[in-house]
Protein backbone atom coordinates (compact mmCIF):
# COMPACT_ATOMS: atom_id res chain seq x y z
CA UNK A 1 0.00 0.00 0.00
CA UNK A 2 1.63 3.25 -1.15
CA UNK A 3 1.81 6.04 1.39
CA UNK A 4 -0.95 8.58 0.09
CA UNK A 5 -3.51 4.88 0.33
CA UNK A 6 -2.53 4.76 4.08
CA UNK A 7 -3.08 8.25 4.71
CA UNK A 8 -6.01 8.17 3.42
CA UNK A 9 -7.06 4.90 4.78
CA UNK A 10 -6.08 6.53 8.28
CA UNK A 11 -8.55 9.90 7.37
CA UNK A 12 -11.38 7.24 6.45
CA UNK A 13 -10.72 5.35 10.24
CA UNK A 14 -10.06 8.83 11.94
CA UNK A 15 -13.58 9.89 10.85
CA UNK A 16 -15.48 6.88 11.48
CA UNK A 17 -14.20 7.02 15.05
CA UNK A 18 -14.73 10.50 15.54
CA UNK A 19 -17.14 11.80 12.95
CA UNK A 20 -17.64 15.30 12.72
CA UNK A 21 -21.74 16.19 13.19
CA UNK A 22 -22.63 13.61 14.18
CA UNK A 23 -25.57 15.00 15.65
CA UNK A 24 -29.39 15.39 16.19
CA UNK A 25 -30.69 19.06 14.85
CA UNK A 26 -33.56 20.16 16.90
CA UNK A 27 -36.01 22.11 15.14
CA UNK A 28 -34.38 20.80 11.91
CA UNK A 29 -35.94 22.01 8.61
CA UNK A 30 -35.91 17.86 7.32
CA UNK A 31 -35.49 15.42 9.10
CA UNK A 32 -34.98 12.18 6.25
CA UNK A 33 -33.91 8.55 7.00
CA UNK A 34 -31.91 6.33 4.61
CA UNK A 35 -30.79 2.84 4.12
CA UNK A 36 -28.12 0.23 2.80
CA UNK A 37 -29.93 -3.11 3.00
CA UNK A 38 -26.66 -4.42 1.28
CA UNK A 39 -25.37 -3.65 4.50
CA UNK A 40 -27.21 -2.57 7.03
CA UNK A 41 -26.12 0.94 7.10
CA UNK A 42 -28.49 3.61 8.41
CA UNK A 43 -28.01 7.20 8.37
CA UNK A 44 -30.46 10.08 9.63
CA UNK A 45 -29.63 13.74 7.94
CA UNK A 46 -31.01 16.62 9.59
CA UNK A 47 -30.92 19.81 7.53
CA UNK A 48 -31.50 23.87 8.06
CA UNK A 49 -31.57 26.09 5.61
CA UNK A 50 -31.70 30.25 5.89
CA UNK A 51 -32.11 31.65 2.52
CA UNK A 52 -31.43 28.40 0.50
CA UNK A 53 -28.27 28.23 2.30
CA UNK A 54 -27.24 24.92 4.48
CA UNK A 55 -26.58 26.90 7.97
CA UNK A 56 -26.28 23.73 9.67
CA UNK A 57 -26.37 19.91 8.60
CA UNK A 58 -26.23 16.86 11.12
CA UNK A 59 -25.89 12.91 10.83
CA UNK A 60 -27.05 10.06 13.17
CA UNK A 61 -26.79 6.33 12.84
CA UNK A 62 -24.80 3.13 12.26
CA UNK A 63 -22.85 1.69 9.61
CA UNK A 64 -19.67 0.89 8.17
CA UNK A 65 -16.11 3.00 8.35
CA UNK A 66 -17.18 4.38 4.93
CA UNK A 67 -20.50 5.47 5.55
CA UNK A 68 -20.01 6.95 8.57
CA UNK A 69 -16.77 8.66 7.13
CA UNK A 70 -18.56 9.73 3.77
CA UNK A 71 -21.40 11.17 5.63
CA UNK A 72 -19.29 13.40 8.19
CA UNK A 73 -16.50 14.72 5.52
CA UNK A 74 -20.03 15.57 3.86
CA UNK A 75 -21.58 17.75 6.31
CA UNK A 76 -18.02 19.62 7.18
CA UNK A 77 -18.06 20.59 3.25
CA UNK A 78 -21.99 21.34 2.71
CA UNK A 79 -22.53 23.64 5.52
CA UNK A 80 -22.92 27.24 3.89
CA UNK A 81 -23.32 26.05 1.02
CA UNK A 82 -26.84 26.20 -1.89
CA UNK A 83 -28.51 23.75 -2.41
CA UNK A 84 -27.23 24.34 -6.21
CA UNK A 85 -23.45 24.08 -4.76
CA UNK A 86 -24.30 21.08 -3.04
CA UNK A 87 -25.59 19.08 -5.77
CA UNK A 88 -22.69 20.31 -7.86
CA UNK A 89 -20.25 18.83 -5.14
CA UNK A 90 -22.46 15.40 -4.99
CA UNK A 91 -22.23 15.15 -9.06
CA UNK A 92 -18.83 15.22 -8.61
CA UNK A 93 -18.77 13.11 -5.73
CA UNK A 94 -21.21 10.39 -7.09
CA UNK A 95 -18.68 10.37 -10.19
CA UNK A 96 -15.21 9.84 -8.20
CA UNK A 97 -16.60 6.78 -6.21
CA UNK A 98 -18.28 5.33 -9.17
CA UNK A 99 -15.97 5.56 -12.28
CA UNK A 100 -12.58 6.68 -10.23
CA UNK A 101 -12.60 10.46 -11.87
CA UNK A 102 -11.53 13.23 -9.60
CA UNK A 103 -12.73 16.40 -10.69
CA UNK A 104 -11.53 19.54 -9.39
CA UNK A 105 -11.63 20.82 -5.69
CA UNK A 106 -13.04 17.31 -4.42
CA UNK A 107 -11.03 18.46 -1.21
CA UNK A 108 -11.23 16.13 1.70
CA UNK A 109 -13.41 13.86 -0.26
CA UNK A 110 -10.74 12.76 -2.04
CA UNK A 111 -9.76 10.57 0.46
CA UNK A 112 -12.79 7.91 -0.80
CA UNK A 113 -11.79 7.95 -4.15
CA UNK A 114 -10.84 4.40 -4.12
CA UNK A 115 -14.20 3.29 -3.53
CA UNK A 116 -14.62 3.07 -6.64
CA UNK A 117 -12.78 -0.48 -6.89
CA UNK A 118 -14.67 -1.67 -4.63
CA UNK A 119 -18.48 -1.81 -6.09
CA UNK A 120 -20.01 -3.35 -3.13
CA UNK A 121 -18.73 -0.38 -1.52
CA UNK A 122 -19.92 2.92 -3.38
CA UNK A 123 -23.69 2.27 -1.99
CA UNK A 124 -22.16 3.06 1.28
CA UNK A 125 -19.92 5.91 0.29
CA UNK A 126 -23.23 7.14 -1.20
CA UNK A 127 -25.49 6.57 1.66
CA UNK A 128 -25.59 10.29 3.35
CA UNK A 129 -25.43 11.79 -0.18
CA UNK A 130 -28.76 10.09 -1.50
CA UNK A 131 -30.19 10.96 1.65
CA UNK A 132 -29.19 14.49 2.07
CA UNK A 133 -30.01 15.14 -2.15
CA UNK A 134 -33.35 13.57 -1.12
CA UNK A 135 -34.20 15.71 1.84
CA UNK A 136 -33.20 19.14 -0.10
CA UNK A 137 -35.56 18.16 -2.53
CA UNK A 138 -38.12 17.73 -0.21
CA UNK A 139 -37.46 20.82 1.60
CA UNK A 140 -40.15 23.53 -0.20
CA UNK A 141 -39.39 26.81 -0.85
CA UNK A 142 -42.07 28.75 0.35
CA UNK A 143 -41.83 28.29 3.86
CA UNK A 144 -38.31 26.56 4.42
CA UNK A 145 -39.95 23.19 5.61
CA UNK A 146 -40.34 19.69 4.86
Amino acid sequence: MSEIQQLYQQLILEHNRNPKNFKEIEHADCKLEGYNPLCGDQITIFLKLENDVISDIGFQGKGCAISKASASIMTTMLKGKTKAEAAEIFNKFHKMVTDGTIGENVGKLEVLAGVHKFPSRVKCAILAWHTTMKALDEIKAEDGKR
